[in-house]
Parts: structure tokens; sequence; C-alpha cells
């Protein structure tokens, strides 16, 4: 490894004449990778993959042809092209998955708890013994890297399969003193940028608490969905107790008016979850959403300025900035904001944009040609507003969706950029001179998912953590997660909470024993 030592001799002498704070003789030392080295190509093999060239809806324990006949087609972001066809679900279909989840629920929800639990453990032991081959369709299908479907993606989605399993014959406990009644058939509609992760912290407790499920994955990533498909048929899962009815938003708003299901949960955008609430106002169903971010991530002046980079590297970069919780804005104590921001200028230029298979890259291709053109346009209205922008000297592919990691500096509340999603690895940042000033930014939005605080005292931790209106603060670390905490926002960031204990509630009605 090379690196700049030019600066170090006169930083030496400044501090024996005493005209400087001492500093590390190495704190002028700036990291140069480019110059030294290179790293080699390492793909992850395909051999092991089996990915069929159509794909039906499965309906009652068996893959079943759409009712119109009409397919959709399922692009890989890094080289734009069709990976399978899958079905285009329309109300017929949804109302067939329906039917056979309302069927299957009258035996699902009366066979021993203990059996339901040993179902849904062997679901999360069969995605163990087939990680590899979800972690390859994963990023194959959603663009993101190997390393974070590997490493993140495919073990926490058995992580929680297994934690519900636990659950299965233990409600008791849960609620003491009440009995958990499953509330029937559940429609759940999922995201794109967590395919399978995001069907896990669904499916999961709602199997556990005695429902069937309609389960609609996102129209760009439809595979391992339905790859889960397979795992519930060779798992000899009662036909009909889990159902995967693809398709477009209009198949998603045939599920939510659905008048034989029982309860809602939608992953999404904050537009479409506000739409589904006016459309479930007045109804007797239940809902759970879980919406848009605009996370703010603090980083104070006696921070691990160093560990803090990592932490912001992990929050806004990790999986292309296609996360809700995302930390998209960054507040940093005006004192150390040069130099923070040098460094992580420094650390963005070490970030390796490309191929999703390959074990080296850290920034994969961002989901979908119409995402990838709503990131462009947001970065067109962060030059139009006058702030700065600073992007990696990174080399992109020349062929599908790539987007340098990309900073904005010179920004106010009132830019759009730092007012809306834009979900893409674009960071604004923003300084503060109290900690005061820095909750009422960080709080100066209508949203509140999740954010993070960086510092070295406790007191400062225990204090934002209180005053920010968030559903998640992480102190000095972000994007941990686990199937025992439990997951959701505040105002515009949705309702309701997924994961833990408190992720059992919307799938049950209590009553006083």
């Amino acid at each position: 490894m090379m690196s700049d030592f030019s600066n170090t001799t006169q930083q030496n002498e400044d501090q024996v004449n005493g005209s400087e704070k001492p500093t590390s003789p190495n704190s002028g030392l700036r990291l140069d990778f480019s110059s030294f080295w290179e790293y080699s190509d390492a793909p992850e093999s395909k051999d092991h993959v089996e990915i069929r060239d159509r794909y039906e809806h499965f309906i009652g324990g068996t893959f079943t042809e759409p009712v119109k006949g009409r397919y959709m087609k399922s692009y890989n972001p890094a080289d734009e092209e069709v990976i399978a066809e899958f079905a285009e679900g329309t109300s017929g279909d949804v109302d067939s998955a329906v039917k056979a989840a309302r069927k299957a629920f009258g035996k699902w929800s009366k066979i021993q708890p203990k059996e339901r639990g040993k179902y849904i453990y062997r679901l999360a032991r069969m995605i163990q013994e087939r990680s590899r081959e979800f972690a390859v369709i994963e990023s194959i299908d959603g663009g993101k890297p190997i390393r974070e479907s590997r490493d993140v993606d495919v073990p926490l989605a058995a992580a929680h399969f297994f934690y519900y399993a636990g659950w299965a014959d233990k409600l008791e406990y849960a609620f003491p003193g009440r009995k958990a009644e499953p509330l029937g058939v559940c429609g759940q509609i999922i995201p794109w940028n967590f395919p399978l992760l995001m069907l896990a912290w669904k499916i999961a407790p709602a199997l556990a608490t005695g429902n069937t499920v309609v389960l609609k994955p996102a129209e760009t990533t439809p595979l391992t969905a339905l790859k889960f498909a397979e795992l519930c048929r060779d798992a000899g899962l009662p036909d009909g107790v889990v159902n995967i009815v693809t398709g477009a938003g209009q198949t998603g708003s045939s599920i939510v008016s659905h008048p034989d299901i029982d309860k809602i949960a939608f992953t999404g955008s904050t537009a479409v979850g506000k739409i589904i609430q006016k459309l479930l106002a007045g109804t007797t169903k239940k809902y759970t959403l879980e919406l848009g971010g605009k996370g703010p991530n603090i980083i104070f002046e006696d921070a691990p300025l160093d560990q803090a980079v990592e932490g912001v590297v992990n929050a806004i970069f990790f999986n292309q900035g296609h996360v809700c919780c995302a930390g998209s804005r960054l507040l940093v104590q005006e004192s150390v904001a040069d130099k923070f921001i040098q460094k992580l200028r420094d650390r963005m230029e070490t970030l390796i944009v490309g191929d999703p298979l390959d074990k080296n890259t850290d920034i994969g291709a961002i989901n979908s040609k119409e995402q990838y053109e709503r990131i462009l346009k947001y970065l067109e209205i962060g030059r139009q507003e006058g702030a700065t922008i600073y992007q990696g000297n990174n080399s992109l592919p020349e062929k599908g969706y790539f987007c340098k990691p990309t900073i904005f500096t010179n920004v106010s509340q009132s830019n759009r950029i730092v007012k809306e999603e834009i979900f893409g690895p674009v960071l604004t940042i923003q300084t503060f001179r109290t900690p005061d000033e820095a909750i009422e930014k960080a709080n100066n939005t209508p949203y509140g998912l999740a954010g993070g605080v960086w510092t070295d005292k406790g007191a400062k931790i225990f204090k934002t953590g209180a005053e920010v209106r968030t559903g998640v603060l992480w102190s000095n670390t972000y994007n941990k997660f686990d199937p025992a905490s439990p997951f959701g926002g505040f105002k515009e960031s949705g309702l309701g909470r997924e994961g833990g204990l408190h992720g059992l509630y919307p799938y049950v009605n209590l009553k006083q024993t």
C-alpha cells in the first residue's frame, strides 16, 4: 500500500514549536489503493442455480397458470438481459389464491402449535441448505452485491423463520392472561430492495400465529419468492397455507381490496402506503405499513471518526442506498466537519462499483431502469438547487444501471434532496453546532423510521435517543438487525412493528382468558 507522506515533516515541526495541537505523526496520511494494486475478478459461480424460463403463480400448493395467460419479464439490472418470465396476476388470480388460503386456514389454524413450529423450522433449515442458490438469485434479480445477499439477506431470512418457529407453541407466554387467536387470511405485499428478507418478515409471524398467506413480491424481483414457493412445496407445507401471486401494482391493489382478506401487511413507498390507508378506511381489516424514510445520521465531535466513516458508508451505500432506513441525511458537528468529510471522500474512492456477483463489489446495480432514472433526476435537482456534488473516481461497467456513490454539501433543510427520499447511493451533508441543533434538524422531516448517533459519551446517546422521533436509533453502528428486535416507524414512515414479540401482535386477536 502506498501513501502520501508529504505533509508529515512540517506537521511534526509545528508540533515541536508549539504552534499546533499535537497530533499523530500519521494524521496527514491518505490511503492510496489505485496506484499500487488492482483486485482480480472474483465472480460467484452460477452453476448450482436453477432458474426456470417461466414461472406461474403458486396457488393451493401448485404452480398455476394465470387466468388471463399474461406474463411479465424480470430483468438483470447489471446487464439489462431478461432472466425469466413470470405470471401477471389479475383479480381472478388473487381470488383463487384467497379461496385456497381460506380453505387451508380451517386446517392450519387448528393443528397443534408445536406442529406449526416444526413446519416453520423446516423452512428455515431449507433456506440455510440452499443459501448459496438464494443468494445468487437475489443478486441477479435485484442487483445487490453477492457479499450482502450471502452474508446479510439470506442468513437473516432464515433467522426470522427460526425465531418465529420458536414462538409458535409459546403464544401464552407472549400474551400472558390472554388467548391469541389467528386473524385468518393475510394479504402481504413486499418491496424490491430486500425481497427474501421482507418475505420472511411477513410470512414467518403470520404462520406462527396460525394464519394463512397470499403474498405478492415486487414486479422487478419476484424470483426468490417463487424459489421460496418451491421450498413450501418440498417441505410438505399444507396446500394453500402460503400462496404467491406475482404481478405489478394492479395485482397488489386486488389483494388490498379483496373482501375476504383479514389483514394487510405492506412495505414500500409512503405514497402507496397512503393509498392503502384510504382504501382500508372504514373497513374491519387490520393493517401494518412500513414505509419510506430519510434517516438522520448524527456525528458528534467526540465520535471515533474513522469508525464513523465506515458506519456512514454502511448507512447510505449498503444495497446501493435501496434501504428505507438508510442514513441519507448526515449531520456533522461543525468543529470536525471538514476533517470528517475529507475522510469520507477518501473512503469513497476505494469503493468498487460493479458486477453484483463479483465478491469484490461494494456497490452493485440500481434495481431497475425506472429507479436509475429517478436517482439521476435527483442528482440534477441537487445541482440546480446549488448544492456541491462530489462523486468518487470509481469506474462503472459499460452496461447496466450503475451509479457512483455521491455526496452533496452546501445544502439546507429546504433542498428537495434533503427532504425527499431518493432511494439511491446519495448522501446529503449538513453541519450543526450544538446537540440541540442536531436533534432539531434530525426531527425536521415528515419521516421517522431510523437514524444513527456517533459519540463517545453515553449521555449524548441517551439524550439523542430520547428526543429524536424515530423508530430505531443505532448508536456507534448502523443497519444492525436481529429477529428479536422490533422494527417500524413514526409519522409518514408507517405504523405497526415487525420483528420480535411486537411482530406477533398484528397477526392475532387477543381475548381475556
